[in-house]
């Protein structure tokens, strides 16, 4: 049900609605009764989405508000239809600049376009995920994908896949919060983290779940050592099973608001 706001502004259309109702529970009210998308399969044309659609109810880190949508024009006042979004920088499908991580680093307008758009490599850990949620892409786990499909292509984007995207239809099992509400999924390694940079040279690294780092690291190593390299990170990425471990491009549209340490993208892979 719409709170009083909502029907007034929907009503009226009015255009500047309080920072309240952007950002209050009537934002959040106004689409409670939609539920994430389901990830979908790759389609034919040869490019695959990997975002998220961002609703209300998708998952976000604990502690966040989630996103919130508020009506203020409608078409049959004025004939145009618009809405106030209000979110937090990492909701959904979303980007880390390295100042999220890095105080004085780059910020979102400050990313290389060129480093938006690079060759796609998937790291599959989903089996040993699928028993425990707090695994890690390690070192091992990149040898062996180079045993599978050769070295690293130079300035790539690395993806892990988890599979995790399947908890989706219940969302708490996303979070997968303990006891104390500390959530458990998988991550990078802090040294494997380390390693991508040093060794291998990529422009960025994307995860399937809520964060570049396992939910127990209390250290936030891969965080560290991704951004405080000065490269990106996407979290909550989506359909990466529909992409191959090699071959692929990314291509990233990064959010570009000045000062900005990330926010919500649209990411593609061209295959």
């Amino acid at each position: 049900m719409c709170s009083p706001e909502i029907v007034r502004l929907a009503r009226d259309g009015a255009p500047r609605p309080s920072r309240r109702a952007v950002f209050g529970l009537a934002g959040l009210t106004a689409l409670a009764a939609m539920t994430p998308a389901p990830a979908v399969a790759a389609p034919r044309s040869g490019v695959v989405d990997l975002t998220h659609t961002l609703t209300p109810q998708l998952p976000v880190w604990p502690g966040n508000p989630p996103m919130g949508m508020v009506p203020v024009a409608v078409h049959a006042s004025g004939g145009f239809g618009q809405f106030a979004l209000g979110y937090w920088e990492h909701t959904g499908t979303h980007l880390d600049a390295p100042a999220h991580r890095v105080a004085g680093a780059a910020t979102t307008e400050a990313l290389a376009v060129d480093d938006l758009v690079a060759p796609l490599v998937v790291i599959d850990i989903s089996a040993k995920a699928a028993t425990d949620a707090d695994a890690v892409v390690t070192l091992a786990d990149i040898n062996d994908w180079r045993s599978r499909h050769g070295e690293i292509p130079d300035r790539a984007f690395v993806a892990m896949y988890s599979g995790w995207e399947q908890r989706l239809a219940a969302p708490s099992t996303f979070l997968n919060l303990d006891g104390n509400g500390k959530p458990h999924a998988p991550g990078f390694s802090g040294a494997a983290a380390e390693y991508l940079v040093a060794q291998c040279g990529i422009v960025g690294a994307g995860v399937d779940t809520l964060s570049l780092d396992c939910g127990i690291d209390p250290d936030y190593g891969a965080h560290t050592a991704f951004l405080g390299a000065g490269r990106y990170g996407v979290e909550m990425l989506a359909n990466l099973a529909a992409v191959p471990p090699k071959g692929a491009t990314v291509v990233v549209g990064a959010p570009k608001h000045a000062g900005g340490t990330g926010g919500p993208c649209r990411v593609l892979a061209l295959t």
